[in-house]
């Protein structure tokens, strides 16, 4: 089996985590159907993105300050 290479920036793998998190929740709450499994990861990772964008809009980090 081949490996693939990745290398997420560091907000880049906090939205992985989050759309992660989306996505188990789905799963565990049985809405992710056989067949399906890509269109709810989708789903999940359009979710984060638009948590990610509401945080940036509604919050000045630390180093925005500066």
């Amino acid at each position: 089996m081949s490996k693939t290479r990745m290398s997420l920036q560091p907000s880049e793998g906090l939205v992985f985590q989050v759309a992660g998190g989306i996505y188990a929740a789905y799963q565990s709450t049985g809405r992710v159907v056989e067949g399906k499994e890509e269109e709810w990861m989708q789903r999940s990772m359009r979710e984060a993105i638009q948590l990610a964008q509401m945080t940036e809009l509604a919050l000045v980090s630390d180093t925005e300050l500066d």
